[in-house]
């Protein structure tokens, strides 16, 4: 934790392409020492009790979700946004409030158009968890802006996270977690391939569901590691699909280039994102539940947590 707290004061201070060159070195060896548990963790497979599906007896759910983390990624999220209609996929944007000014106009297309809007802390600088204190004072501007947008759902920036504090949230469900990522600040995984519910305590039956990502981050592939197609999100998408899994993508509008078919230093091509929707469509058609974060949140609440407590209260 103290390793992390000093770069995120000194970040601000390092040239963007510096930041860049080091983690591309760092996911080098990383990559190198996990092929075991990445990007497939096999341990990540084995269903939760009682479970009984999928609505509609679809194999697996597939749910998109975008980190919009500057006014640049917020710009594209048009673009993104009529991809996605075009091929008959919907998905969540999650917004940092406090960094840029968020557009409302943006928000209400999104949610008009059948999308979905989360908030994505407030600065994305890092320090959330610095303390309780910090973490109390910014949940509190946190609620202000789930209320104001009408949102249900919270995604921490860099994926850093302490569960048990995110119960001062207002929400739904949080999406801070994934079942396997060793490039992370905080690499420790939640291990399934599923999502699960975060009780507040034994007393309480309050608490949120938490969704974690199963698809590797596109800056992750395309950016630090330089991938050139689209392989191991095919690879680990039939792996879940196979195991009857949720496949959950973050992606970045900030990191897609909208306007022609190249990469660049932090940047790649939107087609990769088509083609890898074009992949699901053509070989899962009729297979998935295209699903909202907070539709699967509600699904698993009443499924899995409501319809388990009446169970055992039946058994009694």
């Amino acid at each position: 934790m103290i390793d992390r707290t000093i770069y995120y004061h000194i970040k601000p201070l390092i040239p963007r392409r510096l930041q860049i060159a080091v983690r591309q070195q760092v996911v080098l060896w990383k990559r190198r020492v996990h092929t075991e548990r990445w990007p497939i963790d096999e341990h990540a497979k084995t269903p939760p009790r009682n479970w009984q599906g999928w609505p509609g007896g679809k194999q697996f759910a597939f749910v998109l979700t975008h980190d919009v983390d500057t006014m640049k990624g917020q710009d594209r999220c048009y673009d993104v946004m009529r991809l996605e209609e075009q091929l008959g996929f919907r998905s969540s944007f999650n917004f940092v409030p406090l960094r840029y000014r968020v557009c409302p106009e943006l928000r209400a297309c999104l949610t008009g158009g059948g999308f979905e809007v989360g908030v994505h802390g407030l600065y994305h600088d890092g320090k959330y968890y610095a303390s309780r204190e910090v973490f109390r004072n910014r949940a509190i501007l946190i609620n202000h802006y789930l209320r104001e947008w009408g949102a249900v759902g919270f995604r921490s920036p860099s994926m850093q996270r302490n569960l048990e504090w995110i119960h001062d949230l207002h929400i739904e469900y949080d999406a801070s977690t994934f079942d396997t990522d060793p490039f992370e600040p905080q690499p420790d995984g939640a291990g399934t391939i599923f999502p699960f519910w975060v009780q507040q305590d034994e007393k309480s039956q309050k608490g949120y569901t938490e969704l974690p990502y199963t698809l590797p981050q596109d800056f992750t592939l395309f950016v630090l590691m330089k991938e050139r197609s689209i392989d191991i999100w095919k690879k680990k998408l039939d792996w879940i699909a196979e195991k009857g899994g949720m496949a959950l993508l973050i992606t970045h509008p900030d990191y897609m280039n909208c306007k022609n078919d190249t990469f660049e230093t932090d940047g790649y091509p939107l087609s990769y994102f088509k083609k890898f929707l074009d992949y699901v469509k053509s070989r899962y058609e009729g297979c998935y539940w295209n699903a909202l974060p907070m539709e699967v949140s509600r699904f698993w609440k009443e499924n899995m947590v409501t319809g388990s407590r009446t169970e055992q209260c039946s058994e009694q």
